[in-house]
């Protein structure tokens, strides 16, 4: 046998060890890590190919700048001539504007269906009666509030002017009146929909005339259009506070939502202190359309008019009646010819480069349980492996597999022109992707240690990359986008790790959407101090979460560890006092008011006093010493619990070897299994080396060689790769190491003929036994242990 002088491995070179076997099962399933690669490659291929259909799509010539035939020089003959005039709402983003129109300024104004009446919900007397809904003939109603209610009075009355002073025919008709429109603003003001649409203004009035509708006219570019303009009487309702009208305004919204129509209340207005000398007003006005299509997409409010009629109301209260500012129009910036384009990949994005990034999730988390239903990992610390080089090199083996996953993720969606990577900065990425697949490591970790089939996780596994997607997009990014939802809630959601990986994606999707529309960057780290940018709460909240879990899955995994858990508590083991061994009387059993007593074999009681007597005397002659070791399995659908090693003492002396020989369910497996560490004693302890098995079977597994009943390998390693790792668990190195491995592959027929190099998967029963065997005995440990159909081999 190999020399053994070596002692135990170090730190470093149990961790030489699993990394090398790492890598060398790595190798062997290349192919499922090019299925694993090939899966956001996939991904991005078929965004570039929706991108580049859809692209097809917009360029069609319905959906370009829209044309028309014109008599341009009056001798029938048309010509086809294209711009913004001759387009729809569609295509007018994508024609050049050089002068773009003179739009006047709009009030949104409810739709007749949805103007505040008296109800239920809102019982002020002073709004109109439900029956004018019936009729059409419903007012538009502005609520003010302020400290000063006469003066708010005066204000409030000055605001909307009388069918008798105006007319379609007066030229500053449109700068001087309160118009208004039930239609959605648009987010550009090159083709205002209100007068693209077809549908009606409404002219806000203090009272209107019998003939309320008229046309005005309106100029688009070089074309003069007639507007219908229909008259509608703005009613002013006084409040008692500002507080009062938050909530009429909220619940006149809640009442007409479920359309997701616009406001019942036309605006509302706090003149607070104002007075001859000071004027301060507060406005509420409607922002339903702000936000529904998310952040930077914001629809232009029709807010202006408001302020405007505010204010000429306060210059004729203080100036007196004709004194006002002209509103005459509002006009967008001028623009050349562009074309359509919608970024697929900042649009989908998020919640498919989520499923992306979290199905490393079950790829990890399977790799674990898989060493846990194999009972490998119990298998390499019987050979010496300690708890930290396997933390070490298995986390860093893992963040090295997910790190070139995400590097290779990125660069080959930046190489096909995927704005989502190009266009926000790759450092804020890298940081991002970089501490996530940290957590998700440690989080993977964690759950691991919940499971015991690799079916089950993967299972759940699954569940949980393509819930948290679903979820993040029907669910919690209607939150995000909701700005009337408390900031605080949507941390606590951030909490889940799932939810911090869609947010932060949902960021980077809304920068490089509105970066390419805009044709400007994506996200840059200056954004980061956006009080709308949720990016730096989720770094903060993941960094936390990263350590926090870890630590906690160290934990967990000490605790409930497969055979050698310490129990939830292991950490307060040392405060306290080690109980001397004391000697064991033999069991009395009372039935009923009868007593029986077990009488034991004179070589039984001769083997027990041995026991006694050595543990008294601390004796260290002896490799192995059992203690009336127990094992009962509790009873189950009425069953009695089962005794499978019913209070067993031993000592094996140094050079010993002792064969257990019994039948099926004779209590051998039981045995062994308590000795390597495998399940725990239900009483009573042994020693090997002096060490507890209770307590110390790290220490222990450091001079063991185990061979257990049911044979624990890799199938994708070959015979000669497990000798090799575990000899090098057993601090064997060099020509040393090659000979030991030779040695233990020739006692157990498993050298000539190639065998050695075949992967053990290929192996027969027998073969894959007598590799177990051969295992067992690389490094000449001090204590063998090897379970043999029904003998027990015990060596000292």
């Amino acid at each position: 046998m190999a020399d053994t002088s070596h002692g135990p491995a170090s730190f470093w070179t149990q961790a030489n060890a699993l990394l090398r076997k790492n890598l060398t099962f790595q190798k062997r399933n290349i192919k499922q890590n090019i299925r694993l690669v090939s899966f956001p490659i996939l991904l991005c291929l078929l965004l570039v190919l929706i991108q580049h259909l859809v692209n097809n799509e917009l360029d069609k010539p319905e959906n370009r700048c829209g044309c028309s035939c014109v008599d341009t020089n009056g001798d029938g003959k048309c010509e086809k001539v294209c711009g913004l005039e001759y387009s729809t709402l569609t295509q007018g983003p994508s024609c050049p504007v050089p002068d773009p129109p003179q739009w006047p300024p709009l009030l949104q104004v409810p739709a007749p269906d949805y103007r505040a009446v008296m109800s239920d919900v809102i019982p002020h007397k002073d709004l109109p009666n439900v029956s004018c809904k019936r009729s059409g003939s419903c007012p538009v109603t502005v609520l003010f509030t302020g400290k000063n209610q006469s003066l708010g009075e005066v204000l409030a009355g000055s605001m909307f002017r009388s069918s008798s002073t105006l007319n379609s025919s007066d030229l500053d008709y449109l700068a001087r009146s309160a118009l208004g429109s039930e239609s959605t603003p648009d987010y550009s003001n090159f083709l205002d929909p209100a007068f693209n649409l077809g549908l009606p203004l409404y002219g806000v009035q203090s009272q209107c005339s019998q003939n309320s509708t008229f046309s005005v006219p309106i100029n688009i570019l070089s074309i003069k259009i007639q507007q219908e303009v229909r008259c509608v009487q703005g009613v002013h309702l006084w409040r008692d506070s500002s507080s009062e009208i938050n909530s009429e305004l909220y619940k006149g919204y809640e009442k007409s939502n479920s359309e997701r129509k616009i406001n019942e209340i036309l605006s509302a207005y706090d003149f607070s202190n104002s007075n001859g000398n000071n004027f301060n007003v507060s406005i509420w006005y409607n922002s339903t359309f702000k936000n529904d299509r998310g952040r930077g997409a914001i629809a232009l409010m029709r807010l202006p008019r408001s302020v405007n009629l505010a204010s000429n109301a306060y210059l004729q209260f203080v100036q007196g009646f004709g004194t006002e500012m002209l509103f005459e129009f509002v006009k967008e910036m001028p623009k050349p010819e562009t074309k359509l384009r919608l970024d697929f990949s900042s649009l989908l994005g998020t919640l498919f480069f989520t499923w992306v990034i979290l199905q490393l999730f079950p790829v990890v988390l399977t790799s674990l349980v898989y060493e846990r239903q194999q009972k490998l990992r119990i298998m390499m610390k019987m050979h010496g492996l300690g708890d930290g080089p396997y933390w070490m090199i298995s986390y860093t083996y893992f963040l090295t597999v997910s790190s070139i996953y995400m590097l290779c993720f990125v660069i080959f969606g930046s190489g096909i022109g995927l704005k989502f990577f190009s266009l926000n900065d790759y450092s804020i990425q890298f940081i991002f992707y970089f501490i996530y697949i940290n957590l998700q490591i440690s989080l993977a970790f964690l759950v691991a240690a919940m499971f015991s089939d690799v079916k089950t996780a993967t299972v759940i596994g699954y569940i949980f990359v393509f819930g948290t997607g679903l979820l993040g997009g029907f669910l919690f990014q209607f939150f995000v986008q909701d700005t009337s939802f408390p900031r605080g809630w949507i941390i606590v959601l951030e909490l889940y790790p799932g939810f911090s990986l869609y947010r932060g994606l949902y960021e980077f999707a809304q920068y490089s959407f509105n970066g390419n529309y805009m044709g400007t960057d994506g996200m840059r780290w200056g954004d980061l101090s956006d009080s709308k940018n949720g990016m730096t709460e989720v770094l903060i909240i993941m960094v936390v979460e990263w350590f926090v879990v870890l630590l906690f899955a160290y934990y967990v995994d000490q605790a409930v560890s497969l055979g050698t858990g310490k129990g939830t508590f292991f950490c307060f083991q040392r405060f306290r006092k080690k109980k001397l061994p004391s000697l064991r009387m033999r069991s009395l059993q009372r039935q009923g008011s009868k007593v029986s007593i077990e009488m034991e074999k004179p070589d039984v009681c001769q083997e027990r006093e041995k026991v006694e007597k050595l543990l008294l005397d601390s004796d260290t002659t002896h490799s192995v010493i059992c203690d009336n070791l127990k094992k009962v399995y509790p009873g189950r659908d009425g069953n009695p619990e089962k005794f499978a090693v019913r209070g067993l003492s031993l000592a094996l002396s140094r050079g010993e070897c002792f064969g257990m020989l019994g039948p099926n369910g004779a209590g051998k497996t039981s045995f062994i299994s308590m000795m390597i560490g495998l399940t725990k004693s239900t009483s009573g302890t042994a020693y090997v080396q002096g060490l507890d098995i209770r307590t110390q079977m790290d220490e222990i597994y450091t001079s063991m060689g185990v061979c257990p009943q049911h044979d624990l390998l890799w199938e994708t390693l070959t015979g000669r790769e497990h000798v090799l790792f575990y000899g090098r668990l057993k601090n064997l190195k060099g020509s040393v190491l090659i000979q030991a491995v030779e040695e233990s592959l020739k006692s157990v027929n498993l050298f000539h003929g190639g065998v050695a190099d075949k992967q053990a998967g290929k192996y027969s029963g027998g073969m894959k036994r007598r590799l177990s065997v051969a295992i067992s005995l690389i490094g000449d440990p001090k204590v063998r242990l090897c379970a043999l159909s029904k003998l027990l081999w015990l060596e000292s």
